[in-house]
């Protein structure tokens, strides 16, 4: 195993005087007041998240209940922000970051062939592509092995998948920027991002993207309405 595929597989790891009430008071109007400011409490209700990522409860609410059965095991965020800046190869061998998907919920799927978990579900991120895959959703699965590259098409072959896109980094530094961001500790780890490339939630492990629940969850994502 090369040593960044190692390291992927090892981190599967008062002013005197003043009155104390007014202090306090003080305090609570410029926590108040920033919240306003950064968009973390939204005048007339709760939100999450901050800036253009924010987002009512009550609009996240069809997200958080959609996370059930075979989708259980994505943690949806408590404060929505932008998700981490990344770059990888597309499928023309060019060089795509997530502002290129805007515009499209993207279930981000990071995986690599020597990953037992990651192999087992490609052939349900290739049939949730297949079923809703379009202008407002794309799975983008992104393989990270750094040695042997001639594994990666084969192993997609034998699988079968044939409606994913090829994406791929063989450097493998969109698992260490993730890392570092506290977002991944192993493979295969998937992001669910929002139309405006807010981080919706993480699923770390496999899951079976191709039941019925993950389509729910995947429309429940899709029709989530920016600042509501």
């Amino acid at each position: 195993m090369a040593e960044a595929e190692k390291n992927i597989a090892d981190g599967a790891a008062g002013k005197p005087g003043t009155p104390r009430g007014a202090i306090v008071l003080a305090g609570v109007a410029a926590v108040a007041i920033a919240a306003v400011v950064y968009g973390i409490i939204a005048v007339g209700g709760k939100e999450t998240g901050t800036g253009n990522c924010a987002v009512s409860e009550a609009g996240l609410a069809p997200l958080r209940a959609a996370a059930t059965g075979e989708v259980a095991g994505l943690t949806v965020s408590k404060a929505m922000k932008p998700a981490t800046d990344i770059s990888f190869d597309g499928p023309d061998g060019t060089r795509k970051t997530l502002a290129d998907f805007k515009g499209k919920t993207v279930l981000l799927n990071l995986w690599a062939t020597w990953c037992l978990p990651c192999r087992a579900e490609m052939p349900a991120l290739d049939q949730l592509q297949a079923k809703l895959g379009g202008d407002n959703f794309e799975v983008v699965a992104v393989n990270i092995d750094t040695a042997r590259l001639e594994k990666r098409q084969a192993f997609l072959d034998e699988a079968g998948v044939k409606s994913l896109g090829f994406y791929a980094d063989p450097k493998a530094a969109v698992f260490q920027t993730l890392r570092q961001a506290g977002k991944v500790v192993g493979l295969p780890t998937t992001l669910l991002i929002d139309s405006r490339g807010c981080e919706l939630g993480i699923m770390s492990g496999p899951a079976e993207w191709a039941s019925e629940d993950a389509q729910r969850l995947i429309r429940a994502a899709t029709a989530l309405k920016p600042g509501t």
